[in-house]
């Protein structure tokens, strides 16, 4: 899944960003929030980790914006541990609220129960065939086989199960999967989507609709 992190303190974006890579979410990062407004207007995030005091566009202000977009779930971040300064954040707009410093584990677990919110409806653990996939757990198996997937293995697989056998663009997977240093004409999708086939071995569950993308078979 695709997600905003807007923290104008260098080493800690750093640290974030890498935490949040590291448990599947593509990162992209914003330094101030004009920034933030910018890379809001051209990509499509499910989530926006905001910090709340930012230069240039002070946070309350993009959070105003974005929410009245709605198209985010906006997580702000605060130093302030004030319940008037919470309840500021959520009026303005955002759905959750975190104050610094704050366990790594925990905005983990907030940034993935919005994503959650952010996309239609769907069961805790995904399943086609015999593959079982576990996006909590980050866990994935085929016939009780447990499958060593790369975060990007994971989250195209992710996707195409969640589409439920709908095809699935390649340029959809680049929006949700990788981040925003990923060279659109590249052929990381297809060369992914081959790792991930080879993983998964046989019976093929993986198909390939020419011109189209990539979806579950039946």
């Amino acid at each position: 899944m695709r997600v905003l992190l807007a923290e104008d303190e260098r080493p800690l974006a750093k640290y974030i960003a890498a935490g949040l890579r590291k448990h599947g979410f593509a990162v992209d990062v914003a330094y101030d929030g004009r920034a933030a407004l910018d890379k809001c207007a051209a990509t499509p995030y499910d989530v926006v980790v905001l910090d709340r005091d930012l230069p240039l566009v002070h946070g309350d202000a993009v959070c105003r914006k974005l929410a009245g977009q709605g198209r985010a779930r906006i997580l702000m971040l605060t130093a302030s541990a004030e319940v008037a300064d919470r309840v500021d954040g959520l009026v303005l707009g955002a759905d959750d609220y975190l104050g610094k410093p704050f366990a790594f584990s925990e905005l983990i677990a907030r940034v993935g129960a919005l994503v959650r919110r952010s996309s239609p409806a769907r069961p805790p653990v995904l399943r086609a065939a015999d593959v079982v996939l576990d996006p909590a757990r980050r866990s994935a198996e085929r016939a009780g086989r447990s499958l060593a997937l790369t975060p990007k293995e994971f989250g195209v697989l992710e996707l195409l199960l969640t589409a439920g056998g709908d095809v699935v663009s390649a340029e959809t997977l680049l929006d949700k999967v990788w981040d925003e240093h990923a060279d659109p004409f590249t052929n990381a999708v297809r060369i992914t989507v081959g790792t991930l086939r080879r993983k998964l071995g046989d019976p093929p569950l993986v198909e390939t609709v020419t011109g189209a993308g990539y979806r579950i078979g039946a």
